[in-house]
């Protein structure tokens, strides 16, 4: 069988990926592929060359989602990628929690502002997140209290008026001393799960660089967040389960609540659990095994 050549898909500012992406491609190399980091939007990069292209720390597309899709449709016509374009194009957009809700999936309430859109109207008389619906790693996300309607107003409008979209959810506060737990995914198979701690702060203001710098934690998820991350990973579109997928959890009044369902490129955390390494790459390489 010929060597595999795998991309591991990447940003100009992680052009030689993070410690979890060159954890994987090390584990890859070590089962016999031939595995590159490659950025995305760099057009001397031949997509064709590749037997697979794995999108990973492709953190600068928010602001720039349609090329990256636009990316992701030349490469899936010339090579296999995972996670497919199918699934990027849902996941990336925020508005696929309005999926998640109609399927019954308990998620944290959230209203949608869109270009045009007054921001007055859905403003929240509680403590609340105002965040774009298209963003990664909290970038342009704020933390408003009850009083801070001004603040808030403003910083819908200034994201509107940038002609993106707005998600405007209440703060669960619980986060604050029990923290977030992300369940990881593996080729449809709960992987490993980690302790966030709460990264928005009241008062803060926006996120410099690329992500939040973030509380990581190994966690055993309880069998309430593992049926809630179930059930939403069976509301993924698609007929076969995704390569990866990180399912992010929130403590609501009634049980856990999903915060993010991520399939495009999120943090793995491939470090904080022995073997999770191995099992996305054993992951990846059924993705090339002939059917």
């Amino acid at each position: 069988m010929p060597t595999p050549r795998i991309a591991l898909a990447t940003a100009r500012e992680v052009a030689d990926l993070d410690d979890e992406g060159r954890l994987l491609a090390s584990t890859l190399r070590g089962r016999g592929a031939d595995v590159v980091a490659a950025v995305w939007d760099d057009a001397d990069v031949d997509w064709a060359a590749f037997d697979l292209v794995v999108v990973r720390s492709t953190w600068d597309y928010p602001t720039r989602v349609v090329e990256f899709l636009a990316w992701a449709a030349h490469v899936e016509e010339v090579s296999r990628l995972e996670n497919p374009l199918a699934l990027l194009r849902w996941t990336t957009d925020k508005h696929y929690l309005r999926d998640l809700d109609a399927a019954g999936v308990p998620v944290v309430p959230s209203e949608f502002l869109e270009p045009g859109d007054d921001p007055a109207h859905v403003l929240l008389d509680v403590e609340h997140v105002v965040k774009p619906a298209i963003s990664a790693g909290s970038k342009d996300t704020l933390r408003l209290g009850a009083h801070e309607r001004d603040r808030s107003r403003d910083h819908a409008a200034r994201l509107l008026d940038a002609g993106r979209g707005v998600l405007v959810q209440p703060y669960l506060d619980a986060v604050d001393d029990v923290g977030e737990t992300a369940v990881v995914v593996v080729d449809g198979h709960a992987s490993h799960a980690i302790r966030k701690g709460a990264i928005l702060r009241a008062g803060a203001g926006l996120v410099e660089g690329l992500f939040a710098e973030e509380d990581i934690s190994a966690r055993e998820p309880s069998a309430a967040e593992v049926a809630v991350a179930e059930r939403a990973l069976e509301a993924v579109p698609g007929d076969a389960p995704p390569l990866y997928a990180r399912i992010d959890l929130l403590p609501g009044q009634g049980g856990p609540v999903v915060l993010e369902l991520e399939l495009a490129e999120p943090s793995l955390f491939l470090t904080t659990s022995d073997g999770a390494a191995d099992r996305l790459a054993d992951a990846v390489l059924r993705r090339l095994a002939p059917h």
